[in-house]
């Protein structure tokens, strides 16, 4: 003999079925906030004071960046507009996950033959690459390269 279906009995399965869909929700948004810290500027009005200025002086040097990367070592190409080895007075290159800072690397490069080269050791997955050169005027250029993967850039 069949049990009956009762109110009592559809309200258990509403409550439990809205009740692991909330707690599946908030886990997932307590994940997303506790792993990404979406910082990108500590204070975006005093950033956005001197954007215009510091993108058009960028853009003035019409630097490309290429990096490569053999599972050993990080190589960057700096280019000017011609072809030739940028002028690059310092470099500071931070390579990192998207998703997080605690993998962050600061690798320290050496400057031979045009190329920039430094050691480094990353696991399989994605990294983005953030790099700032200064020009012998003092112009910042910064660049950062999305979705790194080993030796190609999507």
């Amino acid at each position: 003999m069949p049990r009956e279906l009762t109110g009592r009995h559809v309200l258990i399965i509403t409550l439990g079925a809205f009740g692991t869909i909330i707690a599946v929700n908030v886990f997932m948004a307590v994940k997303a906030v506790g792993t990404f810290p979406g910082l990108e500027v500590k204070n975006s009005y005093v950033a956005s004071q001197s954007f215009d200025r510091d993108r058009d002086a960028q853009a003035a040097l019409n630097w490309t960046v290429t990096p490569e990367y053999d599972g050993r070592e990080l190589t960057l190409a700096i280019r000017d507009a011609e072809g030739y080895p940028a002028p690059v007075q310092g470099l500071e290159v931070t390579v990192g996950r998207p998703t997080h800072m605690r993998d962050d690397r600061r690798p320290e490069f050496t400057y031979a033959g045009g190329l920039f080269r430094a050691p480094l050791a990353l696991a399989p997955g994605t990294w983005n690459i953030h790099l700032t050169a200064t020009a012998p005027d003092g112009t910042v250029f910064r660049q950062r390269i999305d979705h790194y993967h080993g030796n190609r850039v999507k």
